[in-house]
C-alpha cells in the first residue's frame, strides 16, 4: 500500500474513534445542562477541556449523527451570541422516548 492511502486510512480511523467519543460527552453534557446549541456545547466542551477550542465545528457534525442515531433532536432556535444569526437548540432523547420510536 502506498504511505499517502495509509495515513489517510489512519486519520479516518483516528477521526472515527474520536468522533464515537465526542458523541458521548455531547450526550452526557445535553443530561446534564439540558437544551444547547452546538456552538454553546463546543464552549462547554472547551471549558472542560475536551477540544482544543470552542468552534462549532467540533460539535455540529457529531449532533448530525446522533440525530440520525436518534439520540438527539432539534428542539427549537435561538439566536446565537457568537454570530448572530437563528441557529438550532438540540436536546437529549430520553431514553423512554428512544424505547417508543
Amino acid at each position: 500500500m502506498d504511505i499517502p492511502k495509509e495515513t489517510k486510512i489512519e486519520s479516518y480511523e483516528r477521526i472515527t474513534e474520536c468522533a464515537e467519543i465526542r458523541k458521548k460527552i455531547i450526550l452526557d453534557i445535553l443530561h446534564d445542562c439540558g437544551e444547547l446549541t452546538a456552538q454553546e456545547l463546543a464552549m462547554e466542551l472547551h471549558k472542560r477541556g475536551y477540544i482544543p477550542s470552542d468552534e462549532r465545528n467540533f460539535t455540529a457534525p457529531r449532533l448530525t449523527e446522533l440525530r440520525k442515531d436518534g439520540k438527539v433532536t432539534p428542539v427549537g432556535k435561538k439566536q446565537c451570541d457568537k454570530t448572530g444569526r437563528k441557529v438550532t437548540v438540540w436536546a437529549a432523547v430520553r431514553k423512554e422516548e428512544q424505547l417508543l420510536e
